[in-house]
């Protein structure tokens, strides 16, 4: 009776203050969102050795994912689907905010075919996440080491052209709240033109329900663009194609700016 007790003021204490404190619904929502990743990143390992190293391990995470966001009060809308490359592998382009970008690969990993991700080699070791990570077939690199880093990348291009892979990619490679795009890291260029197969750019809304100590409810757009080719392309071709990819993202970014503001006007 006890114990019940105490679950029942902690549950009312949590309530309240998540109603009347921006700072305490700030970090509750934040604890909830790493809860739920971690739990369902790791809780089905057993299943996926089954098929080790299948992108379809990761589709109930993916869904788990999605519903924190709807627990966080955030809604979702995916646009552009029509523009989905088809027949091929790519590079998906996202810009990167914040660490709830893991719903965006929540929502695009069951409507892109055979998704994957690259990550440090260093997440590989966070177990158990990091074997989950490896089960459901992220690529790890070791970015302190060029040689091995690039041997890695001309292998992945490979399996991109040959298993028709979507690698998803956050090309400014660090987060940002700011309204422009951070330069673009040259990486998942490189990447592209190894593989041969075109970039697929996704624009996701600025994350205006965040803050320093702010996470309010809010609504995002998804909006995947048309493809950028690369067939033919050279390394030596790499800044062009960074500069062009850059350009379509900032001036697609700029118009849903304008476009957000109107509605809310």
């Amino acid at each position: 009776m006890g114990i019940l007790l105490w679950a029942v003021l902690t549950t009312m204490f949590l309530y309240i203050i998540w109603n009347i404190s921006s700072l305490a619904r700030y970090y509750l929502k934040f604890t909830i969102f790493i809860f739920i990743s971690l739990i369902f990143a790791t809780v089905p390992i057993p299943l996926m050795f089954l098929k080790p190293r299948d992108s379809r391990n990761a589709l109930l995470p993916a869904w788990a994912l999605r519903t924190s966001a709807w627990i966080l009060g955030l809604k979702y809308e995916i646009k552009g689907k029509e523009n989905i490359i088809k027949d091929s592998g790519c590079v998906v382009l996202i810009n990167h905010q914040s660490a709830l970008d893991l719903i965006i690969l929540a929502q695009l990993w069951p409507i892109m075919d055979n998704c994957t991700v690259i990550s440090k080699k260093e997440v590989f070791y966070l177990w158990p996440f990091g074997l989950a990570s490896w089960l459901w077939g992220t690529i790890f690199i070791d970015r302190l080491n060029p040689e091995k880093a690039q041997s890695i990348v001309n292998k992945t291009g490979k399996t991109i052209r040959h298993r028709k892979a979507r690698v998803l990619m956050f090309p400014e490679g660090t987060r940002s709240m700011k309204e422009k795009l951070l330069p673009f890291k040259k990486g998942a260029f490189h990447l592209a033109v190894a593989s041969q197969c075109p970039l697929q750019p996704v624009i996701v809304d600025q994350y205006t329900f965040l803050g320093k100590h702010r996470f309010d409810e809010g609504s995002i757009t998804i909006t995947i663009l048309p493809g950028i080719p690369t067939a033919g392309m050279t390394q030596d071709d790499v800044p062009m194609l960074t500069e062009k990819a850059y350009t379509v993202m900032a001036k697609f970014m700029e118009e849903r700016k304008v476009e957000v503001s109107k509605k809310t006007m």
